[in-house]
């Protein structure tokens, strides 16, 4: 009989996932715009400090609550329940986000956190059980990548759908197109029912192994307390009069201080493991540490990027595709007309320069090159801001067979680089694409004048490369080498590193303002990479002999 290449699951977990991060990319390249568009437009006028702060708390609560998930999962309900559960919670959630109050955006947000911490480890937990068999256990690595690239065209394609969505109904319906998208992900997955029997096992607690709801207990608990403190610690909150309970510094105190009792629960994991995994669990957990900067980087797709695509690349649509592309309301419209009412007075930097207020012609001429061309009436029809959230999936979708058969070559040959080595490159890898950046804020001397969209094509092909060697191995990184008895925590351990890493990226996107030259913001990003990098090299010999010893 001929051995099957990968298990019947994958094509359903893969549809399952693409459609899931269908739902979830198309809310997130709008969130931030959503956030800072004026109230008249349905959003909320947020400041760019303010909205890359929830961003980055919002974002962190996502990829914290799988820790939480995967432990409930692995001891208590099984994968695909939880999945199911997590889907809906999602979809509901973004349905609601749409809904212009304060209130049901952060309704919608905290089922969007509770729902994705069902969803995201479990489904990635039960393709790694269905790869642990001697039949696929050597294709894992590529099963992952081929997963990856599922999610990946979700996010090419929701991007695309949301342009059309905003341009002819508004954000709350491109909000509950991303519900939508969910929805359909559960029923997929529920149409493969059947094929994930091998893989939805329960952990058997180990003898004197502590019930999971103690673990649970340990991690939570302290996390909670430990927030208030850091919430309080500076002081009572001040109550803002226009933006009554939205996310402050206080937020990232809290976010920060509730990360030291996890650190402390997952060094009583290493130090209370047997002997012979705890170099392993080590293993795992430095790993974890040294991709927090990378997360830290890469999640600004949705900040800082975002606002470089909206008010410092060249979005003009191609003379050729206006006609089709308007038609089809996939291409926006700006008017060169002042505004009837004064709108805020901003710098060169977007910035608003206080109270001022003017008559004046809308923001994205303030360094478009061809504004002295244009007359009183003129329209210019640009590219939508989140279609350029489809780049990095884009280049993903391009480039994973690419990655997978350079690897799939090499290992033939016994010469495929080993994780800890595809991590180190995949790191310094992207910090060169903060170089990209730093060149294209210089070829635009400093956003005086809009920059090409390929300096943004070109950051995202480089850093994408880098994701490629990272964010994929590291789940099957973990699914691989974890102990049994410890894949659920080891997982969220994982989750938890790309939480933090989340979290910084927001403090870093809410620096973007405070920066006068816009290249040096891209090279603190490059010299953060190169840290981390440096430190994983560092660690690579003693990386290599635990990884060695694991596959003898």
């Amino acid at each position: 009989m001929k051995q099957r290449k990968h298990p019947k699951a994958l094509p359903y977990l893969f549809l399952s996932e693409m459609w899931e991060r269908f739902g979830y990319y198309l809310m997130i390249g709008i969130f931030t715009l959503y956030l800072k568009d004026a109230k008249t437009k349905y959003g909320f006028e947020m400041s760019e400090a303010e909205s890359a702060s929830l961003y980055g708390t919002f974002i962190a609560l996502v990829f914290f609550t799988p820790f939480i998930g995967g432990l409930l999962a692995d001891r208590v309900l099984g994968y695909r329940v939880p999945i199911v559960l997590g889907g809906i919670l999602m979809g509901v959630g973004y349905c609601m986000m749409g809904v212009h109050t304060y209130a049901m955006l952060y309704s919608g947000m905290v089922l969007v956190i509770l729902g994705n911490g069902l969803f995201k480890p479990n489904i990635s937990t039960l393709l790694g059980n269905l790869y642990n068999t001697d039949e696929y256990r050597n294709q894992k690595d590529e099963g992952y990548n081929i997963f990856y690239m599922g999610i990946n065209i979700g996010a090419f394609v929701c991007n695309i759908v949301s342009a059309f969505l905003i341009n002819k109904y508004g954000y709350s319906v491109a909000f509950i197109g991303a519900g939508v998208g969910m929805f359909v992900g559960v029923l997929v997955f529920l149409s493969g029912n059947k094929h994930y029997l091998d893989g939805d096992v329960k952990k058997v607690a180990a003898p004197g192994e502590k019930p999971w709801w103690i673990d649970l207990a340990i991690v939570v608990v302290p996390a909670v307390i430990f927030a208030v403190i850091g919430y309080y610690i500076n002081g009572t909150p001040v109550t803002n009069p226009d933006h009554s309970y939205l996310v402050k510094d206080d937020v990232t105190d809290a976010f920060l201080f509730a990360c030291i009792p996890v650190i402390f629960f997952f060094g009583y994991v290493l130090f209370t493991a047997p002997k012979h995994e705890r170099r392993v669990v080590s293993a795992i957990l430095v790993v974890c540490l040294a991709v927090i900067p990378f997360w830290a980087i890469f999640k600004q797709n949705g900040t800082v990027l975002n606002t470089w695509a909206n008010n410092y690349t060249n979005r003009d649509v191609p003379d050729f595709t206006k006609k089709g592309l308007k038609s089809m309301y996939l291409a926006d419209t700006i008017d060169y007309i002042k505004s009837a009412e004064a709108t805020p007075v901003l710098d060169k930097h977007f910035r608003k320069t206080g109270d001022e207020t003017a008559i004046q012609y809308p923001a994205y001429f303030k360094n478009y090159e061809k504004a002295p061309q244009l007359k009183e009436g003129d329209q210019v029809v640009v590219f939508n801001t989140n279609i350029f959230q489809s780049v990095n999936p884009f280049w993903v979708i391009v480039l994973t067979p690419l990655i997978v058969a350079i690897f799939r070559f090499l290992r033939r040959r016994k010469l495929e680089p080993s994780i800890p080595v595809k991590m180190t490159l995949g790191l310094f890898i992207t910090g060169l694409s903060c170089l990209v950046m730093v060149a294209a804020a210089n070829a635009s001397g400093n956003g005086e004048i809009k920059s090409s969209l390929w300096w943004f094509f070109g950051a995202y092909g480089v850093i994408t490369v880098g994701e490629l060697c990272l964010s994929p191995i590291g789940l099957s990184m973990v699914s691989k080498l974890a102990p049994a008895r410890l894949t659920a925590l080891l997982m969220g351990a994982w989750f938890i590193s790309t939480s933090i890493g989340n979290k910084l990226s927001g403090v870093l996107a809410s620096l973007w303002d405070d920066y006068d030259n816009k290249p040096s913001f891209f090279m603190l990003n490059f010299y953060l990479m190169m840290g981390a990098t440096l430190i994983l090299i560092v660690l690579l010999p003693w990386l290599l002999k635990v990884f060695r010893e694991q596959n003898k």
